[in-house]
């Protein structure tokens, strides 16, 4: 989930592809060699860049777990900075953050429901505390702007608008996506009324 403007490194294109691949035919449907030919470099160049495949599922798992928290921290800090904002603003910025990520990066999404399991059991720990924290943020908000929700129920209410916003892989192809800017109105409208229903 980048909001960069400057060409992507060949880290970056790597894992790009990687995760196109292995989300397209599965980790093991995927061979070295077809992920170097994706971005114009022998299989054995890749090593330059990653251990192996297995390196290169850890560092897309963990770091997109980690991006969505620092984006969804920074939101939070803006907000404090700006001081008059309240917090029916703030959880409409983490959705919107959260629906830019679904939207664009719908084979990580996809890679995360099938490969998890894959990871190292300390990388997996990593991907697992990191969403922990991404979710108790969310709960933090969310309980200031519905107030009648205990703590379980807002954390419920979390999980649930998550699996809603992460059912984007089911949308289309990848890069098949027609009317973006409805669909993300569409989702946020649905994240909303989601919340507002729990409360009841």
């Amino acid at each position: 989930m980048a909001t960069r403007t400057d060409a992507p490194t060949r880290r970056e294109q790597i894992l790009k592809e990687a995760a196109r691949l292995f989300a397209e035919r599965g980790f093991h449907g995927v061979g070295v060699d077809e992920i170097g030919a994706a971005v114009g470099i022998s299989g054995p160049g890749l090593y330059r860049h990653f251990a192996g495949k297995d390196a290169m599922l850890a560092e897309l798992l963990v770091g997109i777990s980690g991006q969505l928290l620092t984006g969804a921290k920074r939101r939070l800090s803006e907000a404090e900075a700006d001081g008059g904002v309240g917090a029916g603003v703030v959880l409409d910025s983490l959705i919107e953050g959260h629906i830019d990520f679904a939207l664009d990066d719908r084979p990580l999404i996809t890679l995360h429901d099938r490969e998890l399991d894959r990871l190292r059991d300390s990388d997996r720990k990593m991907v697992r505390q990191l969403q922990r924290q991404y979710v108790e943020l969310w709960v933090g908000v969310v309980r200031q702007v519905y107030p009648g929700l205990g703590e379980p129920a807002a954390r419920s209410a979390v999980h649930s608008v998550f699996g809603l916003l992460n059912s984007t892989p089911h949308l289309g192809r990848a890069g098949a996506l027609a009317g973006r800017g409805a669909v993300a109105e569409l989702l946020h409208r649905m994240a909303r009324g989601a919340f507002a229903a729990a409360e009841g």
